[in-house]
């Protein structure tokens, strides 16, 4: 990294000269010294030059000197320093007043040290500050080496890649979600302003500048959305010290796409893998299943778990497969769900995931977690991805029965066209048990129980049936009711009064709710 002037003024002997005017531009990047020896020095001042002068070609005249400020500026130059004694006495007020209007850094040069001895000054501390700033990045990028041929923790991965470089650090992932982030609030949200390139990509905030360097996929440039961004002090730094951070970049894109590369179904040498893969084919027994678990350290079949299994329709023109590889990587690195220690298993087009039963009480219930984890994702794929929930099970042989009902449920699902994301097998096993029911018996008795309410107008009909189906969605709570269809609680009440008068139904009585229950369910079957 550059010396700033501010730097520069600390190094003898320049230390022993003055600052006397454009004390904001302090911060200005000194590249390189020049010496003023010819009147178009201007014309051969380079960006981030120091210009050392005698002042003999301005001597006469302060008005040249105010227009060479104004050229250097242009030009880009750190600052000008003018040796006093020789031509001039002291600076004139028109360049002093001019260097502060500018901000460019005036000093007036220690008379009895020659440009040579200022010059080789800077030259020594620069050395020694790219030395030292060398062996740091070289420390640093051993240390990358040796955390990237060990065993990664990848609760730990984004962790220690943070210490060892000593800068904020966020990742982001396939859709632009945090995945970790010592950013400040107003960083990220500068990054969600920004239109971010496909290629590595400076953003100045408020507490220097923010590197951001898109993570790469085998197969592809870039990982979408996914990418590592490095807040770094003001300033230019090295290439080295740049390289550096492409280099950690690299290193986190390898091991967020290694969670898919070693994930447990990915290799058709895992044994556990394709043991479960029989199992889930009868041909092998739970006690063998949890046996080949025990000799890998796998935790399964110690407690009592639930079943998730993640559906993508393969119809997904294009995108079926980066939507899978979002949900995995929202598995294995999303807060709430990394520290659970799930288990997941992709199973051709399908993620099958194994769930502890007792969960934080900070999470809620498993499908309530799903919905808030996956709400994103979900609302963009629509119905093309579905997680479907099992009940909780107690024994590591009713791993199959989970596994079904996960399949029971998201084929239900499918054929009572419902929109939620997250379905549980509990929600839908009575549709599931009566599928077999003959559509002419359903469509008997739907028309027989809801006679009342459909011969009313058709408006009203459509009124009533909605207000029915909410409330019983609803587990019979009149406020929730109301809520969805807008409408005040007391509205809510009337109705279902209205309700319970037509069918002669009591809202308090169980086989009297078992029946509706049974009508709105075969209503649904039968509108598929």
């Amino acid at each position: 990294m550059y010396l700033t002037i501010e730097d520069a003024l600390t190094i003898y002997p320049l230390s022993e000269g003055k600052l006397t005017a454009g004390r904001s531009g302090l911060n200005r990047i000194v590249k390189s010294v020049n010496v003023m020896d010819a009147p178009d020095i201007s014309d051969w001042v380079r960006e981030g030059d120091i210009l050392f002068t005698t002042a003999y070609l301005i001597k006469d005249n302060p008005a040249d000197g105010v227009r060479l400020l104004q050229k250097l500026v242009d030009k880009g130059a750190a600052g000008i320093g003018i040796k006093l004694g020789r031509f001039w006495a002291s600076v004139p007020d028109e360049m002093l007043q001019e260097a502060d209007r500018l901000g460019f850094p005036l000093i007036e040069l220690p008379f009895p040290f020659t440009f040579s001895d200022q010059m080789k000054g800077l030259f020594n501390a620069e050395l020694q500050k790219n030395t030292l700033l060398l062996q740091n990045v070289l420390d640093k990028q051993k240390e990358l080496i040796r955390f990237a041929l060990s065993p990664v923790d990848t609760g730990r991965l984004f962790d220690r890649i943070r210490e060892i470089l000593g800068v904020p650090l966020a990742v982001t992932g396939m859709r632009g979600q945090t995945l970790f982030s010592t950013l400040t609030t107003d960083e990220m949200q500068l990054l969600k302003k920004r239109q971010l390139k496909d290629t590595p990509q400076w953003l100045r905030c408020e507490q220097g500048r923010l590197l951001c360097v898109p993570l790469k996929s085998p197969g592809q440039e870039h990982d979408f959305n996914s990418r590592a961004i490095f807040r770094l002090p003001p300033g230019i730094p090295m290439k080295e010290e740049e390289g550096l951070y492409h280099q950690a970049a690299e290193i986190i894109g390898y091991h967020l796409n290694a969670v898919e590369r070693n994930d447990l179904t990915q290799s058709t040498q895992n044994e556990f893998a394709a043991m479960l893969k029989n199992y889930l084919k009868q041909q092998v027994s739970a006690e063998e299943l949890v046996a080949c678990a025990s000799s890998h350290g796998i935790p399964f079949g110690t407690g009592s778990f639930q079943c998730v299994l993640t559906t993508c329709d393969p119809e997904y023109t294009g995108r079926a497969d980066h939507l899978l590889k979002s949900v995995k990587q929202e598995f294995h690195y999303h807060p709430m769900l990394k520290d659970l220690s799930p288990l997941h298993f992709q199973l051709e087009d399908t993620i099958l995931s194994i769930f502890p039963s007792e969960l934080p009480r900070s999470s809620g219930k498993l499908p309530q977690l799903l919905t808030r984890v996956f709400f994103e994702l979900a609302s963009k794929a629509g119905r093309h991805l579905r997680m479907t929930v099992s009940h909780i099970k107690t024994r590591p042989d009713q791993l199959e029965a989970a596994y079904r009902e996960c399949q029971n449920a998201r084929d239900t699902a499918a054929r009572l066209n419902l929109d939620a994301f997250v379905v549980e097998f509990a929600n839908v096993e009575i549709s599931y048990i009566f599928q077999s029911v003959p559509v002419h018996k359903m469509r008997q008795f739907v028309e027989m129980a809801l006679a009342p309410l459909q011969d009313r107008a058709p408006d009203s009909a459509q009124e009533l049936l909605r207000t029915l189906e909410l409330y019983m969605a609803n587990n019979g709570q009149i406020h929730e009711t109301a809520k969805q269809l807008f409408i005040h609680r007391n509205t809510a009440a009337y109705r279902l009064e209205k309700i319970s008068e037509l069918l002669q139904v009591d809202f308090k009585d169980y086989h009297h709710l078992l029946r509706l229950k049974l009508v709105l369910m075969f209503r649904d079957m039968l509108r598929t």
